[in-house]
This record gives C-alpha cells, structure tokens and sequence, in this order.
C-alpha cells in the first residue's frame, strides 16, 4: 500500500489537475481552428474568398499530415524522444502558425506589410491574404495533430489501468469547449471590437497561453518520471522499426478503427467549418446566431463525452456505441440536406454522436496497440484521418461552387441568393454510412481477435 502513493500519478486530485492543464492546450488548440468558420462572411466580403477559397483553407490544415505525414513521424518522434521534447516542438509550431495566420488576415499585411509583396507575385488568381492565410494554416497543421497525439499519450501514462475512458471523454469535451467558444464568441468579438480580424488575433493569443501551459506540464512530467526512475534511453526492443508500422496496418481491429476514425470524422469536423454559412444560407440567420446554432455541436460533446466514457468505464461496450454513433451521424446529415427539422435539435444530436463515437473509440485503441508503441499508433490514425479532413472541406467548397451556378459572395451578401448544401450533405451522409459500415466489422472482428472492446477499459 505505501508503494501507491509514491508518484503524482496515484493521487487523484493531482491526476485529474494534469488532465485539466494538458486538455486547455488541445482546448486552446480546437479554439482556433474553429474561430474562423464563423466568420466566412467576413472572408467573403473583405478579401472576395469563394467556396472553394474556403475550402482550401479549411483543408490547408491537413496538408503537412498527409502529404509529408508529419502525424506517422510525430507519433514515432514521440515514442523515441519522449511526451516533453516532442510536445514543446510540436506545440511551438502550431502557436507560431496560428500568429501568422492573423497576420495574413491582418490591417497592416493587406495594406501593404512585410511579405505582401511576395505573397502578390504569384499565383494571381488567389489573393495575397489567402495565400499567407494558408501558410499559417499550414504552419498550424503541422504540429497541431501531432501535439493532439502527444496530449493523447499523456493521458494513457497518467490514466491507464484507472479512469482511462473517462479521462479520454473529458480531454474530448474541454476540447470541444473550445469549438463551443469558437464558435460563440468569434463573431461576436469580430462584431464588438473596432476590426473584424481581431476575432483571429484573440484565437493566436491564446495558443500562446497554450505552450506557456504546456511548459508547466513539462516540469510535473518530469517529477514524474525522476519518481517512477524512468529511463529515457530506449532498450533496442522498443524503439521504432518499420515493422512496427507494418504490424499496425496489418492489425484488422487497427484497421477497422483507424478507417472508421477517418470517415467519421470527415463528416463531421468539414460539415463544423461550413455550418455557420449552412444555417446563414438555409435559414436565413445572422452571422452571430448562426455561429451559436453552430456552437451547439461542441455544447453536447462537452456534456455528454465525459458521461459516456464513464460508462466505457463501467460497462463496457465500445464497439456498439461506436455503431449507434454512426447510424444518428447519418440519420443527421440526410435530415439537415433534405428537412427542415429545427437546427438546434439536429446540432444538439450531433453534439451525442460526437460524442459515442470518439469516447469509445480512443481508448480502445489501448487496448489494441501495446503502449510502447501507442504514439505511432494513434499519429498513424491521426495521419489517414487527415486525408479525410484535407479532401473532404475541399470537395465540399467545390460541390457548393458546381451545384450553385451563378450565386456569388457578391450575391449572396446582397440577399439575393443564397447557397443550396443539399449535395454537398448527402455526400456527408454517405461517408457516415461508410463509418457505420466499419463500425460494424470493427465489432464483429473484436469477436475474433478478443482485444475485449465491449468489456470495461478497467479489465
């Protein structure tokens, strides 16, 4: 009995401290990049972005984690140099991503600034805002999902074999605080202060809260390992071999889940960034309300994520929640394309999708993958999820351009025309039908392989 409270990590109010300070960084990390959804209108009219110019920026996140799979290398950084030097680095770019970000969309830069000019000599057709706009979204992409692996590997060393599922659900739900606020506040500091882009300044400012947190993270993580006489030299059998990512994407159960991440995901986080303008298009709604409607989605995660991981705590059943969550993920998006059921119910609804689905999910992953290598893992998960997040907001603008001949920013900021989504939300639900299908074989292989995803995460 003496030996279990010997380290920070057996004693509960310190635990859930360190989940509280490490889960504000994702909080902080979800705060901008959703702070600009709400404010499509303001990219239209100020800078004359398109659908497709919108679509590129969202997407501009993934690019860094597809093609240079900066999340498959982050993940194996992270299992070799440890959650400290990985997390700073990783954290570092995304803060500095986020301020050039604001700066592209900045007073000062579009009137003539440092790097406008480069940014003008080429590639005409895209305006120089955009262009440093998407390098910052860039910057930030580059280490904002491997800094969300790291924040995940932070939360199996201080929760597994206790309160795993739980504290993966209230990781998610602080992170979905910060879409909430996103969301809310954005436009309405977009609207109540002397410029519209101090909204991105105030997103930028608080990355920079996030790495001052992480810092003091890093100095508990620290004592932490000096307690438990971590040593940060790996023996030879764990460190990373390619054989380890080859015995990843061999593992069905990792397959099944990483596949179903990756459609998931696609359908929700893409149909996030254009709700504002869907509800502005199909409901006539104001910026301001339309991007509290859109809150909505990260009010019912934040409530119902740290519920539902209690109960994979408790009860188990991992691979069925992740199946009811498909099947109202898809119920959701053929009611919003082809109804005109309220909004706030359908957002409420997709806030508890949002919420069966990953709350089972990310700590089932424990249960599949050994936890040595546990940061490949979930960057190899993070990396083809982005696929998903960089095609799908892309194809989304272009659906939207195609399927709307002859409506313009010009028009539609007029009140003459208006966009139809219902294309663009009958693909969503056909990719929610995809993830439905992999969470049916995902339950189905557990019964084969026994990694026990319908039991407690406790046994």
């Amino acid at each position: 009995m003496k030996q279990i409270n010997k380290t920070l990590k057996d004693k509960a109010l310190f635990r859930w401290g360190i989940l509280l300070l490490i889960a504000s960084v994702q909080g902080a990390n979800y705060y901008f990049y959703d702070a600009i959804s709400p404010l499509k209108r303001d990219l239209e009219e100020n800078f004359n972005f398109t659908n497709t110019d919108f679509g590129l920026f969202v997407s501009a996140y993934s690019i860094p984690n597809i093609f240079l799979l900066m999340c498959i290398w982050g993940g194996i950084i992270l299992d070799r140099l440890g959650i400290r030097r990985t997390g700073f680095l990783f954290v570092v770019l995304m803060t500095l991503g986020a301020f050039v970000t604001a700066y592209g969309a900045s007073n000062y830069y579009n009137q003539g600034g440092f790097g406008y000019g480069f940014f003008n000599s080429f590639l005409q057709d895209y305006s120089p805002a955009l262009k440093m706009m998407l390098f910052g979204r860039f910057l930030f992409g580059l280490g904002a999902e491997t800094s969300i692996v790291v924040v995940s590997k932070v939360i199996v060393k201080w929760f597994k074999g206790k309160e795993l599922a739980m504290a993966f659900g209230l990781k998610i739900g602080i992170a979905r605080a910060g879409s909430w606020a996103a969301f809310y506040f954005s436009p309405i500091i977009a609207a109540k202060t002397p410029y519209w882009n101090n909204a991105i300044w105030f997103a930028a400012m608080l990355m920079g809260i996030a790495l001052l947190f992480f810092f003091v993270y890093s100095i508990f993580d620290r004592k932490y390992d000096q307690q438990i006489k971590h040593d940060t030299k790996l023996a030879d059998e764990e460190k990373f071999h390619l054989n380890d990512l080859v015995k990843l994407i061999s593992n069905r159960s990792f397959l099944f889940v990483t596949l179903l991440c990756m459609t998931f995901y696609s359908a929700v986080f893409p149909f996030q960034s254009f709700s504002p303008d869907f509800f502005l298009n199909k409901f006539g709604f104001d910026q301001g309300l339309s991007g509290k409607i859109a809150s909505l989605l990260a009010v019912g995660t934040t409530i119902f994520t740290p519920l539902v991981g209690l109960f994979v705590d408790k009860k188990g059943r991992s691979a069925t929640l992740m199946i009811f969550g498909s099947i109202l993920l898809v119920f959701i998006h053929l009611s919003f394309a082809l109804t005109y059921i309220s909004p706030i119910l359908l957002m409420v609804l997709l806030g508890i999708a949002f919420s069966l689905v990953p709350a089972a999910m990310w700590p089932s992953v424990a249960k599949i993958v050994d936890e040595k290598r546990i940061g490949t893992a979930y960057g190899t998960m993070f990396a083809i999820q982005n696929l998903g997040l960089w095609a799908i907001p892309l194809l989304l603008g272009i659906i939207l351009d195609k399927t709307n001949p002859g409506v313009t920013p010009e028009t539609v900021s007029m009140g003459v025309a208006s966009y139809d989504y219902t294309y663009a939300l009958l693909m969503l639900a056909a990719l929610g039908l995809l993830g439905l299908f992999f969470a049916i074989l995902l339950k189905r292989e557990d019964k084969i392989s026994g990694y026990g995803l319908e039991r407690s995460t406790n046994k």
